[in-house]
């Protein structure tokens, strides 16, 4: 279960959404500038709304009438970003276990040698990102994420810089992720029709409001 009930105020923009979704893939779809990043950071953490409630499964990250506001490093958010932000001046190997020093304590649903081979990435170890596609930068970006033992996924809008050719690798891949671990997924989108085979639930966003809720053919 993901519940994301909020009203958050940035400038003249104000977003009022209240959103929940049974199954294990959220679609957050919408225009540009509609509000989307915006709730992502505001589950993250990295913006404090003005009131409202977010949980994932049994995992209450905020809940501003019980006084609840969990810090955003120990909410174990996983945020893949438009841009890999890999860090330059390390190799593949080195970003990837740089995700696991911040890590959780608590028993890890990964280990380094599986997220390796379910993304490819063993020819690519010893490179740095400077040497690497867009789609192989974002396969690293998510490995990365996926270290760190992440409580849930945060996707903002992974196929934006990958071209064409290379979307329905990237789609596949998530894909891969929903099935092979017990992760939550909450993936934006500007494009309702491509994240329809993935997502179990797809929220409709326009101009900071919940539109529409529809279900994907994800698997719950």
């Amino acid at each position: 279960m993901i519940e994301i009930a909020v009203e958050h105020a940035q400038g003249d923009f104000t977003i009022a959404a209240d959103i929940r979704a049974s199954g294990r893939v959220l679609a957050l779809c919408g225009p540009s500038g509609a509000g989307k990043t915006t709730l992502l950071d505001v589950i993250a953490g990295l913006r404090r709304p003005r009131r409202g409630r977010i949980a994932v499964d049994d995992a209450v990250f905020l809940d501003t009438a019980r006084g609840i506001d969990v810090p955003a490093r120990l909410r174990r958010i996983g945020y893949i970003f438009q841009e890999s932000r890999l860090f330059p001046h390390l190799s593949v190997a080195h970003n990837l276990t740089y995700g696991a020093r911040f890590a959780s304590r608590g028993p890890s649903l990964v280990a380094f040698a599986d997220v390796v081979a379910l993304l490819g990435l063993e020819p690519l170890l010893a490179r740095g990102p400077a040497r690497l596609s867009g789609g192989e930068k974002q396969r690293v970006a998510i490995g990365r994420a996926l270290l760190s033992n992440p409580r849930v996924l945060l996707m903002d809008e992974p196929l934006n810089a990958i071209d064409d050719a290379r979307r329905q690798d990237i789609l596949h891949l998530i894909e891969t992720l929903r099935d092979a671990f017990a992760i939550p997924i909450i993936f934006v989108s500007h494009s309702v029709s491509e994240v329809e085979r993935l997502a179990s639930d797809i929220a409709v966003i326009e101009a900071g409001r919940l539109v529409e809720m529809r279900a994907g053919r994800g698997a719950p």
